[in-house]
């Protein structure tokens, strides 16, 4: 019972914090965006790539093997190794984080004139090579503190990493005031690799105070022999194929429009407008689920160690669930609001057809997330991995062929077929280890029925009533409101969130071990 309700609390404070942080990201984004146009943004996407691949290089799967490793001992014996896998997963980190901040700063020059053929970006890449090695060092406390359900340290961490980060990027875009595009890439750069510094410091800070405040209780059992290279390594050796594939897809895409017919200038900005600026909208609803299912790591690495194999199938049917139901309100409301959000959030009909163009996907992209981190939990990560990199030879395919005869729609398209491929593959094999069985008509039919009615009613609601006397953005909230409230009372009266789920998710709150009387023997 007591687990359950660290996890309950654990989850409800990670998503309540994700949501905030979800919140300011994409308003300091608009804020960003509108103040340095597109194609600054198209600019940073293009760095974001070379830097990707050095922060997978950096981290080198070290995240995973310290909650899967710490969640373990702790299932086994206790608090009475934490510290030895502690000491281990800290080894790791600083021999990744330092290999891949001299390569990133050795080779910045050549990576800026002769890969990206972007002068621009040299200057760039030296500075966000010093942000790595406290990359992969935070890596390694979060990774810590989400293994023994201290789940409000990251919290706190990540409120304190935002707000330094917004501060300072701030005051070098509004004090200096940077004319060029280049100067306005450094000052949004500069201020995320301040607050990564910071990250390490007040991590560490949170660590000691944690540790001071808690004993190692049980029985050694293994020693100083941890294998956190035996999950990681296998990680990292996929991630580096997959981020180094993505990396070229970054590279290919602004050269892929020029080959269209579009300038420098034009490509990065139609870039900018899809990556930068459309993409943080549509993903923004899913901090909602993001933190539930990064929490679900540890939740199903402990249950596959007990042999729980009917809590896990109950697991993946209820996060299956409260996934596709809320994704489905989500892409519905996206889909109907798209030219209000483009408008009232840029000003720009081009990110609103954007918006709209991707609204579609987000169950595809939301399920798959889910998954992927039950996978994970059940040791699957080698195979995630590997449709992971499938996925990206995919779509540097698929962009090398459309995005020069298509152009930025040919990107678009890209963007539908990796991410199809990807959750199928994922679901698949989720749904062969677990035994679960979804119903198609429950999960999906009638939640997307819901959501047509429910943002055909909210339409045809604001055409009639007159216009109101407010901003655009009041305007937007209102009409993202009413459809909300529409389409819980759709899914209600059409049976898609019946007695028996609502039942279920306040005995959750009330009390967690409830649960256990809900699963079928």
């Amino acid at each position: 019972m007591k687990a359950k309700r660290q996890y309950l609390f654990n989850a409800l404070l990670m998503t309540a914090v994700t949501l905030l942080m979800r919140t300011v990201s994409v308003s300091f984004n608009i804020y960003v965006s509108n103040r340095v146009g597109a194609e600054a943004m198209g600019l940073i996407s293009l760095v974001s790539g070379v830097y990707g691949f050095a922060v997978t290089l950096a981290t080198s799967g070290i995240h995973l093997a310290t909650v899967r490793r710490i969640a373990e001992r702790m299932e086994q014996s206790g608090m009475a190794e934490t510290k030895t896998v502690l000491k281990a997963c800290v080894r790791y980190a600083l021999f990744f984080g330092s290999l891949a901040t001299l390569l990133l700063f050795v080779l910045a020059r050549p990576i800026g004139l002769y890969v990206l053929r972007e002068q621009r970006s040299v200057r760039a890449l030296y500075l966000l090579s010093f942000t790595l090695l406290p990359i992969a060092l935070t890596t390694v406390l979060n990774g810590y503190f989400t293994a023994v359900r201290r789940a409000w340290k990251n919290a706190l961490s990540q409120v304190s990493e935002q707000t330094v980060k917004i501060s300072l990027t701030i005051y070098l875009l509004v004090a200096i005031a940077p004319k060029t595009v280049e100067g306005c890439m450094l000052a949004i750069l500069g201020g995320g690799a301040v607050a990564e510094s910071f990250s390490l410091i007040f991590n560490l800070l949170l660590y000691l105070v944690d540790k001071s405040r808690r004993s190692e209780k049980g029985a050694r059992k293994y020693g100083n022999k941890v294998g956190v290279a035996e999950i990681a390594l296998p990680v990292a050796i996929s991630a580096y194929v997959r981020s180094g594939l993505l990396a070229i897809e970054h590279i290919l895409i602004p050269r892929g429009l020029l080959s269209f017919g579009a300038g420098n200038s034009e490509a990065l900005a139609a870039y900018g407008s899809l990556q930068g600026m459309a993409l943080p909208v549509v993903l923004y609803p899913a901090a909602l689920l993001s933190s539930f299912s990064a929490l679900l790591i540890p939740e199903v690495t402990e249950q596959q160690s007990g042999g729980n194999k009917l809590e896990i199938r109950y697991i993946a049917k209820r996060v299956y669930q409260l996934t596709l139901l809320f994704s489905l309100g989500a892409a519905g409301v996206m889909l109907s609001l798209s030219g209000e959000l483009g408008e009232v959030l840029y000003g720009s009909a081009e990110v609103a057809e954007f918006i709209g163009a991707l609204a579609p996907l987000i169950p595809v992209m939301y399920l798959d997330t889910a998954t992927d981190a039950m996978l994970k939990g059940l040791g699957e990560q080698v195979y995630s991995m590997n449709v992971n990199i499938i996925d990206a030879l995919v779509s540097v395919l698929c962009v090398a062929l459309l995005v020069p005869r298509l152009g930025i729609y040919g990107y678009l398209i890209t963007i539908y077929v990796t991410e199809i491929l990807n959750a199928a593959l994922s679901v698949t094999r989720l749904l062969r280890i677990t035994g679960f069985s979804p119903s198609v008509l429950q999960l999906v039919l009638r939640p997307l029925l819901a959501v047509i009615g429910a943002t055909a009613l909210n339409r045809l609601l604001f055409f009639a009533l007159p216009a109101l006397p407010v901003s655009g953005g009041v305007t937007l909230f209102l009409h993202v409101f009413c459809a909300v409230l529409l389409y819980l009372l759709f899914l209600i009266l059409i049976g898609a969130l019946g007695r028996a789920e609502r039942r279920w998710f306040f005995n959750f709150i009330k009390t967690p071990s409830k649960l256990q009387d809900e699963i079928p023997r």
